[in-house]
């Protein structure tokens, strides 16, 4: 009986080891379908998170692609006209113009009224590229451009067809990028008519009314000049602050043209305009060098091409204004003299014979053989 029972243990021994041996195979099939299953899925997550990573990557790239793009480039104009003038309104324009040719990237924004400062303030701003624009004339830049002052020299201009013969000329565009060497790139003129003397009490009809007269000027040496050789009292004083010191008495009369009389309503202090029309001096565009350098070259095409046609739009607006003004001035009370230009152009004509500054010299007369 134990002999059986051994004997029968042996046989549940070899059973066993038989059947582990069978099973050991298919546990290994098992195992190495598992690990192929486990392996393909850690393949396919790391595919993924790398595919995510490039997606996101790419993604980015478009956003910030598409956000430089819509991005609007400001350019900031300052100058001290006010808002009904029609240079300030030709400005307006050209901002209008230039979103239109940029589809709305490229855009202005226009400070009227000397919040930016004087011209003279506005002009060294430019030049430290802290404003991208201003509007000046021509006399307040010839202390940066020496050059300048050849438009400030009375009676050069034969007439308004000669005068805009020469600013959109050659000697004009050669005027516009004598401003470079001081961070001054010159855009386009604005016509600003002829200049000419209005005071509070005393008419000007002939250059003697003037001896002993305060007369309001620009910061300009040939504006001071001008009206000491006419017997007058030259006063610089900035723009803004003119109507005040006609009103308070430390002036007697200005000089300019007469849309900016009336504009800044100077026609409620002085009642005496004489168009003794001694200057032709433009206003100029101007842009800093800082900013102009800076820009992509169809932006700068853009800018130009809107201000040539602000230049145009300006002049057109300009007669329209000129006519406005003359009838609104008389309706105020003024009273208007057409005098003998022959006499004050006597009195300055020593000034045309001794023109110090080389340039200056060349300047005018190549501009008296314009025809």
């Amino acid at each position: 009986m134990a002999e059986a029972l051994e004997s029968i243990d042996k046989i549940d021994k070899i059973d066993a080891t038989v059947i582990r041996k069978e099973s050991a195979p298919s546990q290994e099939r098992e195992l190495a379908a598992l690990g192929k299953l486990t392996s393909f899925l850690v393949g396919w997550i790391v595919i993924g998170s790398l595919l995510a990573t490039v997606g996101f990557s790419l993604f980015l790239r478009v956003q910030k692609a598409t956000a430089g793009s819509t991005q609007q480039k400001v350019l900031k104009l300052g100058h001290g006209l006010d808002t009904g003038h029609p240079v300030h309104k030709a400005m307006e324009f050209m901002k209008q113009r230039l979103e239109e040719l940029s589809a709305g990237t490229v855009t202005m924004n226009i400070y009227p009224s000397s919040v930016l400062g004087s011209e003279t303030q506005c002009i060294e701003q430019l030049q430290n590229g802290s404003l991208a624009m201003t509007k000046t004339s021509a006399a307040s830049i010839e202390n940066f451009i020496p050059s300048m002052s050849v438009f400030g020299l009375p009676y050069l201009f034969r007439d308004n067809d000669h005068y805009l013969a020469v600013i959109n000329g050659e000697i004009g565009r050669e005027m516009l990028d004598e401003g470079e060497k001081k961070f001054l790139h010159g855009l386009c003129y604005y016509d600003a008519g002829t200049r000419n003397f209005y005071t509070k009490d005393i008419p000007i009809r002939t250059p003697n009314d003037l001896n002993g007269l305060k007369i309001r000027v620009m910061s300009s040496a040939t504006a001071i000049e001008m009206v000491k050789a006419m017997g007058g009292a030259p006063t610089p004083i900035p723009w803004g602050e003119l109507y005040s010191a006609l009103a308070q008495g430390t002036v007697d009369g200005a000089e300019n043209n007469l849309p900016s009389f009336t504009s800044n309503k100077h026609y409620e202090v002085c009642k005496h305009f004489s168009f003794n029309k001694h200057t032709r001096i433009p206003d100029v565009l101007l842009m800093s060098t800082r900013v102009w350098d800076d820009l992509d070259p169809q932006v700068q095409q853009w800018v130009q091409q809107a201000a040539d046609e602000s230049s145009d739009f300006q002049r057109k607006l300009w007669e329209e204004t000129t006519a406005e003004s003359l009838e609104q001035a008389k309706a105020e009370g003024v009273t208007f003299y057409d005098v003998d230009t022959a006499d004050f152009a006597a009195k300055v004509a020593p000034m045309l014979e001794q023109i110090e500054n080389a340039r200056v010299n060349e300047l005018a007369k190549r501009i008296t053989e314009v025809e």
